[in-house]
């Protein structure tokens, strides 16, 4: 009998005893938080984890423990340069990836940036969408070709892509005020249609593609949270109050679907809280996702424009 996990399960709950040696997983953002305990969990369990963080130097001293866990259980950790504000550190990164590893079980694609000041990117992308969709979609797709047949790719998104679809016609707020939040919801729903467009590329050969909202954490990804903006979303009226997770509880739902949920349960859906997510439009739900986030031609539009962006396609299939 399958056992049920909910919100309040850690990723010591999911994997259990599971054993993933002879896996190799690829996780972004092991710097900090989610990131951290992603690789942690994966590592006790055998695996070898590759992480990307843009400071090497920062990131080794923050992942002690993640090597002590794989010493302790027969896996490795090892650290590459990825910015992914940076293209060309993004392409630089996956060539050596691709020169180095014969397959790929599972990459979780969880760095990430969230309402920054308005900015750009090197290559002149809005911060975030550039960042946590752009960076992204070069990543994991040139990566596609090592996936084995029964790889998984998990996307991290947020329950703040209810706070904005994708605007395909004005992505750098060019002709549109800013706001650090809904720059945060359009590309935390780009993640989704990536997911969603990239599951149908590739599940015909096999891998399968989701996405996650991990719940709301208090880590290093609240570092441009002022009061006035934490004030703006800040539940009001009926609204039921913010639940904050434990980073072992956060990063639960990215191995559930990197590793224990059905495989056809999971692909091109958006999970939360250890389950997939039910579809609603509600205005005032907290949780569920966004029909706008798993409409299929939204996600082939973003996709396109997305190749567009980069300037590079991607054959995945």
């Amino acid at each position: 009998m399958s056992t049920e996990f909910g919100a309040a399960s850690s990723t010591d709950d999911v994997l259990g005893d599971i054993n993933l040696s002879g896996k190799t997983v690829i996780v972004t953002g092991t710097s900090a938080g989610l990131g951290i305990e992603t690789a942690r969990a994966l590592a006790r369990r055998g695996a070898r984890v590759l992480g990307g963080v843009r400071d090497l130097d920062k990131a080794y001293r923050a992942t002690e423990a993640v090597r002590a866990a794989a010493m302790e259980g027969g896996g490795s950790f090892d650290l590459f340069t990825l910015d992914l504000a940076s293209l060309s550190s993004v392409r630089n990164a996956t060539d050596d990836l691709r020169g180095r590893l014969a397959s790929v079980d599972l990459i979780i694609a969880n760095a990430g940036v969230m309402a920054c000041p308005q900015g750009v990117t090197a290559d002149g992308f809005e911060t975030q969408f550039g960042t946590n969709h752009l960076g992204h979609f070069v990543f994991v797709n040139r990566l596609c070709g090592l996936l084995a047949d029964d790889a998984r790719v998990v996307l991290l998104s947020s329950g703040a892509h209810r706070f904005s679809d994708v605007d395909l016609d004005d992505p750098g707020f060019a002709r549109s005020d800013y706001h650090p939040f809904v720059a945060y919801g359009r590309s935390k729903t780009a993640n989704v249609l990536h997911a969603v467009a990239l599951d149908a590329r590739l599940r015909g050969r096999g891998p399968r593609v989701a996405a996650v909202h991990p719940g709301v954490i208090q880590t290093e990804l609240g570092r441009h949270m002022t009061p006035d903006l934490l004030a703006q979303i800040m539940p009001s009226g009926d609204q039921p109050a913010f639940t904050f997770k434990t980073t072992g509880q956060g990063a639960a739902t990215s191995v559930w679907a990197g590793v224990v949920a059905g495989r056809a349960a999971v692909g091109g859906r958006y999970c939360e809280d250890c389950h997939v997510a039910e579809l609603t439009d509600d205005p005032q739900s907290r949780t569920g996702v966004r029909g706008y986030a798993l409409d299929a031609l939204r996600a082939e539009a973003l996709w396109t424009s997305s190749e567009q962006l980069v300037g590079e396609s991607f054959d995945v299939a």
